[in-house]
Parts: structure tokens; sequence; C-alpha cells
């Protein structure tokens, strides 16, 4: 009998990359994707070639997977980075980073991003000083993310920054302190900061039909 990993890991496993659904968990060898290749399934059948739609809808699953998002949501966000100026992948790609249960989960205040949500939603997080209760609200540049000034809120955040092994902190954002935990915006991120290996075009190809 094959080892059970789980629902989520086995997401990881279905797309063939690391969603960090699980946390730190992704970087660690426990991680689905590290432990074993191939697809799925006890007999690791090969599959046949994927369709051209296959592909860009995989991309797309991929993507509101990783961010936690739903299709209406997905939808809204598109809507809005093909009002914009410029690359719509390149916008679409960063208004999904701007969402603050990524931030959140990006500066390591959170080990996943459904954590980070569930402290967003619970009022542990404050942005400039003002509770901030939406995990989709768009943070901007000079925008200082902070934890509420109540030992619990700042006793969840520094145990997730005790754990070792997390990804680093990405460009865009700065790590200000650890105690008390607090983070900056520096700058918008673009494509080439999400941490997710995904093609943007591919998904803007499918919802433009």
């Amino acid at each position: 009998m094959g080892r059970h990993i789980g629902p989520v890991c086995r997401l990881c496993r279905r797309e063939g990359t690391k969603l960090f659904l699980k946390g730190t968990r992704c970087d660690s060898q426990k991680c689905a994707v590290d432990r074993r290749d191939g697809v799925p399934g006890m007999h690791q059948f090969r599959r046949g070639k994927a369709s051209e739609y296959a592909i860009r809808l995989r991309e797309k699953q991929k993507v509101k997977r990783y961010y936690g998002i739903f299709e209406r949501q997905f939808r809204k966000y598109y809507a809005e980075a093909a009002r914009r100026a410029g690359n719509t992948g390149d916008a679409l790609m960063s208004l999904l980073e701007r969402r603050l249960d990524n931030v959140v989960t990006r500066l390591g205040f959170a080990l996943s991003r459904p954590q980070a949500r569930q402290m967003i939603t619970h009022g542990h997080i404050t942005v400039n000083g003002r509770k901030v209760d939406i995990p989709s609200y768009l943070v901007r540049p000079n925008d200082q993310i902070q934890l509420k000034n109540r030992d619990h809120s700042r006793k969840l955040a520094t145990e997730n920054l005790a754990h070792e092994g997390g990804p680093a902190v990405p460009e865009w954002l700065d790590r200000i302190s650890t105690d008390p935990p607090e983070g900056r915006v520096s700058r918008l991120p673009t494509a080439q900061d999400v941490g997710l290996p995904v093609t943007p075009q591919l998904i803007i190809e499918l919802l433009s039909r």
C-alpha cells in the first residue's frame, strides 16, 4: 500500500510543482514532490499528451490554488489587469502578489496563506497602524505591515518566524524587524517576483477567448 500523503500534497504532485500549501513542509524532505517523481498512483502509468487547452487551464488552476482564490475572484483580478496599461499577464500576477494574505506569508509572519488569512480575519494584522481584516486587501508601496500591539498577536508571528528553512523574503518586501514583527512594501511586485513557476501568458490566452 502506498504512503498516504493527503489531498493537499496530491495537488502539488498532480500539478508537478510545489504550491506551498503546506507551509514549511514544502521546503523539507517530507515534500511529496521531492520524495517521489512521476504522476500520482501506485502503477505510475504514462499519461497522454495534454492538449493546448489543458495546458492553459492547468496554469490557471495552479495559480488559483497557490493564492487560494476562487474562479469568481480570479476573473475580477483578470478584468482589473486587462484594464491596465502594459502586459496583462504581468499585471495579473502583480495584483495577486499584492494580496495582504500573500504579503503576510512572504514576510514569514504566517507559515501558509490559509494561516495568514486566519490571522487577518481575526484582526491580528495592521497596515499603517490600522487593523485590516480583509485578506484580499491590496498593499501599496511604503505600506507598513505589523502585528497588532498585543501579546497573542505578536506571539503567533514570532513563533512562525522561528521556524527554520522557510523561503527568503522577496526583494519587493523588507522585513524591518522580527521583535516586534514588522515589514514594509518597498515597491510593487513584478511577474519575476512570483515564487511559483508559471507562464502568465498561457492564462491570458485562456481567459481572453
